[in-house]
């Protein structure tokens, strides 16, 4: 805990005499009550191994400090609209370590923040270790960070981890959910060139591609893009805040695409999202059935969601 404590304490300091690049308003008092509230976890989670910002950190605790109004997971997910997007945000440390960023997002790291976020308060948690431990659940495969491998670099990968570990659970009907996924991932072991420590670690394309081939084949169905443009009393099985993956053509991968579900006051369905076309998380203004009818590879929805009843 001291290393988080001096860096929190170097932060106050900056901002009681001045303003940096990415300076917060946050008074004297506050930032100290703050600084007790990070530190004073039982949670001996081990913080070296997290990369992270003092006033990142601040912010987490400031969220798990304020009961959520509403559906949780969105009351969490709109505290980031507006928030740039930016791709490849994990690929930074060698060893791997575990990226703590809410400055800049991208569909998948939006979607594990708000997560690991809703997980803690649901949990009564309210300090910055606890969060680090559940969004590190939730990122890696069996919850245990280790090595560049042991990240769920597919959603695949990600949902049935998540699933195993009793933390979501997938939302299918017998009438609308019509349609078969069939995962066939193969982009990453041979495309390694496009990836930062696959180049500096080609040893590691083989594990990767092994991976790869045991999650591949028949996996569950999905709503197709035709039906997505249902009310919400046909589709109520869907509700606000469950994460959406969208289902694509494109070779190699299994879902291009992540958000969570937002009933819009027109009755249909829309996407909250870390969009890269916006190059922000938005509230998208149109429809999800407009949104997949633009993107002619995206095909449909897998919908999951997060579980209410399970202690992680």
């Amino acid at each position: 805990m001291k290393f988080i404590l001096l860096m929190l304490l170097s932060f106050l300091a900056i901002n009681c005499n001045g303003t940096t690049k990415n300076s917060i308003n946050i008074k004297k008092e506050e930032t100290e009550k703050n600084i007790k509230e990070i530190t004073s976890s039982s949670n001996t989670y081990d913080l070296t191994k997290v990369v992270f910002s003092p006033q990142d950190s601040i912010k987490i605790v400031e969220f798990l400090s304020s009961p959520a109004k509403g559906n949780d997971i969105l009351w969490f997910a709109r505290k980031f609209i507006n928030i740039p997007y930016v791709a490849s945000t994990l690929e930074i440390a060698d060893p791997e370590q575990l990226v703590v960023n809410l400055t800049q997002l991208d569909c998948t790291t939006l979607v594990e923040t708000v997560l690991a976020l809703a997980i803690t308060q649901r949990k009564s948690e309210k300090n910055f270790t606890d969060y680090c431990q559940n969004l590190e659940l939730i990122r890696y495969n069996k919850g245990k960070m280790d090595g560049y491998l042991s990240r769920n670099h597919y959603f695949s990968w990600w949902m049935h981890d998540n699933m195993n570990k009793g933390i979501i659970k997938d939302i299918t009907d017998t009438k609308y959910f019509t349609a078969n996924v069939n995962v066939q991932n193969y982009y990453m072991s041979q495309n390694s060139s496009k990836y930062k420590f696959l180049k500096a670690h080609p040893e590691w394309v083989d594990s990767i591609r092994t991976m790869e081939k045991s999650g591949n084949g028949p996996d569950g169905l999905y709503l197709p893009e035709k039906n997505t443009c249902l009310s919400k009393k046909e589709l109520s099985v869907i509700h606000d805040g469950d994460i959406i993956a969208i289902v694509t053509t494109k070779k190699g991968i299994d879902y291009s695409h992540l958000g969570f579900a937002v009933w819009g006051k027109d009755g249909k369905l829309h996407l909250l999202n870390a969009s890269s076309i916006h190059h922000k998380v938005v509230e998208e203004p149109k429809t999800l059935y407009q949104y997949l009818k633009e993107h002619p590879s995206s095909i449909g929805i897998r919908v999951l969601r997060l579980k209410k009843d399970k202690q992680i």
